[in-house]
C-alpha cells in the first residue's frame, strides 16, 4: 500500500516545493511597493532562489539514493520553514536575497523524485512516471496564480506565512506515509561522478534540459513583471497569464514522457527544438500582445514535452548512476532558469529591448537541434556496431577490389584469423582446393546479376583445417546503384555435414 502512495505523495511534494520556490517572483510587484528595489536589481532578486535550487539538486539526487526519498523530503520541508518565515518579515533588499537563496531548497527537491520513483516501475514506464512526477512543477502556477490574489486581500507578508502551514502538513505526510523500505544505493558519490562525467550524453542532456526546464523557470519568473511593465497589464492579469503558461507546460510534461515511452525520444526532441527555434525568433521581433502570447505558448509546449522526454532518456542511459546523473542534469536545468532573466535584464539596460536575448535563445535551440540529430544517427551507428560485434555469424567486409576492410569477433572465433591477419588481404587466403574454378566463376556471375549469392563452400582455418561454411555474399550499393563493397556472412556447418555422411554398420548374423 505504501509503495502505491509514493507517486502521488512525491508528486504533491514537488508541487509544494515549487510553490515555495517561486514565492518571491510571484509577489515581487507587491513586495516592491514596500521594499525599494532598483530596476537593475529586480532580475537578481527573482533569479537568486534558482541558484541554490539548482546546485543542491546534485547532493539531493545522490542522498535520495542513500537515505530514501522519505528522509530527504522531510528534512527539506523542515529546513524551508526558516527562509519562508524570514521572507515574511523581510524589510530590505538584503533580506530578500538571503531568504531567496535558501528558498532554493524548494526547487532542489526535484531530483529526489526522479531518482526514487523509477525504482517502483519497469523501464517501459519510466517516461510516463517521471513525466507525472515532473508535472508537480504546476506548483509554480499555483503560487503565481493564487499568491497575488491572496496578497490583495491580506498583504504579501501574511500570504507568505500561509506557506509555513503547508510545509508542516507535508513534513508530517512524509513522516507517516513515506516509504521506509525504499531500496537504497550507497555507492560513494565520487565513484558515481567518475562513472558519468566522461559520458558525452550526460552533458548533451544537461544542455537540452538547460534550455527546456531553464526556459520554463525563466519565463515563470520573468513574465509577471514583464507583462506589467512592457504591455501595461494589471498585476493579477499578468499572474493569470503566467499561470496559463505554467499550466500548459506542466500538463504536457507527462504527455512528453508518455510519448517517449511509445516513440523514439530523440525524434521528439528534434521536434521540440525546431519549435523552440521558430518561437524564439517570433518573440525577438517584439510583437503585439496577441502574437507574443502565441510565441510564449509555443515555448510552453516545447518546454513541457522536452522536459518529459529528457527524463525518460536520463535513467535509460544512466540506470546505475541515476541519482548523480539526475542531479547534474536537473541542476543545469535550474541554472538555465537563473541566467536568462539576468541576461535579458542586462541586454535591455544596454539596448532598450529584449530582441537580442530571444535571438540568442533561437540560436542555442538551433544548435541543440543539430546535436540531437547527430546523437540520433550516432545511436543508430552504435546499434549497428553492437550487432556487428555480438552476432554469432562470421562477417567480413571487402571493397570492390576484394580487399578485406573489416571483420567481426565471430570471424576470428570461426576461422582462427585475427583482424590484423586479414585486413588488406583477399578472402582467397582462406580458400580450400575442394571447389573447381568454375564454382567461383559462377558464384560471382550470380552476385553481379542478382546482387547476392548463398550456398555451401569449403574453406580453410588459419591452422589449415578445412571446414564447411554456409556462406552469404551480398553486394552493397550506393544511392546511384554503384557497388561500393561486398559483405560476407557465414556459419560453420561442418558438424551437420558429418552427421549426414556417417554410415551406420549393418549387423549380420
Amino acid at each position: 500500500m505504501i509503495k502505491k502512495l509514493q507517486l502521488p505523495l512525491q508528486t504533491m511534494n514537488l508541487v509544494v516545493g515549487f510553490m515555495v520556490w517561486v514565492i518571491i517572483s510571484s509577489l515581487i510587484p507587491f513586495i516592491s511597493e514596500d521594499i525599494t528595489i532598483a530596476p537593475e536589481r529586480l532580475a537578481i532578486v527573482t533569479a537568486v532562489p534558482v541558484v541554490l535550487g539548482s546546485i543542491l539538486r546534485i547532493p539531493l539526487g545522490y542522498y535520495a539514493n542513500v537515505f530514501g526519498a522519505r528522509i530527504i523530503f522531510l528534512v527539506s520541508f523542515i529546513l524551508l520553514l526558516f527562509p519562508v518565515f524570514y521572507l515574511s518579515e523581510a524589510s530590505s533588499f538584503t533580506d530578500l536575497i538571503i531568504s531567496g537563496l535558501f528558498l532554493g531548497i524548494g526547487g532542489a527537491v526535484f531530483s529526489v523524485g526522479v531518482t526514487s520513483l523509477p525504482k517502483y516501475y519497469p523501464k517501459e514506464k519510466h517516461g510516463l512516471v517521471n513525466g507525472i512526477y515532473g508535472a508537480g512543477n504546476i506548483g509554480t502556477a499555483v503560487t503565481t496564480f493564487s499568491a497575488p490574489l491572496i496578497a490583495t486581500q491580506i498583504g504579501w507578508s501574511n500570504t507568505v506565512k500561509i506557506y509555513l502551514i503547508l510545509l508542516l502538513i507535508f513534513a508530517a505526510l512524509n513522516f507517516f506515509f513515506g516509504d521506509r523500505h525504499e531500496p537504497k544505493v550507497k555507492t560513494p558519490i565520487i565513484e558515481q561522478i567518475k562513472g558519468v562525467y566522461k559520458n558525452e550524453k550526460l552533458w548533451f542532456f544537461s544542455l537540452f534540459y538547460f534550455i527546456t526546464f531553464g526556459s520554463f523557470v525563466a519565463f515563470t519568473i520573468y513574465l509577471p513583471n514583464f507583462l506589467v511593465s512592457n504591455f501595461g497589464l494589471e498585476k493579477v492579469d499578468a499572474g493569470m497569464r503566467t499561470a496559463g503558461f505554467i499550466a500548459l507546460a506542466t500538463f504536457l510534461r507527462p504527455v512528453g514522457g508518455w510519448l517517449a515511452d511509445k516513440l523514439q525520444p530523440l525524434l521528439l526532441l528534434m521536434g521540440t527544438f525546431f519549435i523552440y527555434t521558430i518561437a524564439a525568433i517570433v518573440l525577438a521581433f517584439s510583437p503585439t500582445i496577441g502574437i507574443y502570447t502565441v510565441g510564449t505558448l509555443a515555448i510552453a509546449v516545447s518546454a513541457g514535452i522536452g522536459n518529459g522526454v529528457i527524463f525518460k532518456l536520463v535513467p535509460f542511459y544512466f540506470n546505475k548512476q541515476a541519482g548523480i546523473a539526475n542531479g547534474i542534469v536537473s541542476m543545469m536545468g535550474g541554472l538555465g532558469g537563473f541566467f536568462p532573466p539576468i541576461m535579458l535584464s542586462i541586454i535591455f539596460s544596454v539596448t532598450g529591448q529584449y530582441s537580442i536575448g530571444f535571438m540568442l535563445l533561437s540560436q542555442v535551440a538551433l544548435a541543440s537541434l543539430v546535436l540531437v540529430v547527430w546523437m540520433y544517427y550516432q545511436d543508430r551507428l552504435q546499434l549497428a556496431a553492437e550487432v556487428f560485434k555480438s552476432t554469432g555469424q562470421g562477417i567480413l567486409v571487402t571493397d570492390i577490389s576484394g580487399k578485406i576492410k573489416t571483420v567481426n569477433p565471430a570471424f576470428t572465433k570461426l576461422t582462427g584469423f585475427e583482424e590484423s591477419d586479414v585486413i588488406g588481404q583477399n578472402p582467397n587466403i582462406m580458400k580450400s582446393d575442394r571447389q573447381p574454378k568454375d564454382f567461383y566463376k559462377e558464384m560471382w556471375q550470380e552476385i553481379e546479376q542478382k546482387g547476392m549469392w548463398q550456398g555451401e563452400i569449403w574453406n580453410r582455418r588459419k591452422n589449415g583445417e578445412e571446414y564447411l561454411q554456409w556462406l552469404n555474399i551480398s553486394a552493397v550499393k550506393d544511392d546511384t546503384g554503384e557497388v561500393v563493397r561486398y559483405v560476407g556472412t557465414f556459419t560453420d556447418i561442418t558438424s551437420e555435414y558429418k552427421k549426414k555422411t556417417v554410415t551406420i554398420p549393418v549387423m549380420t548374423t
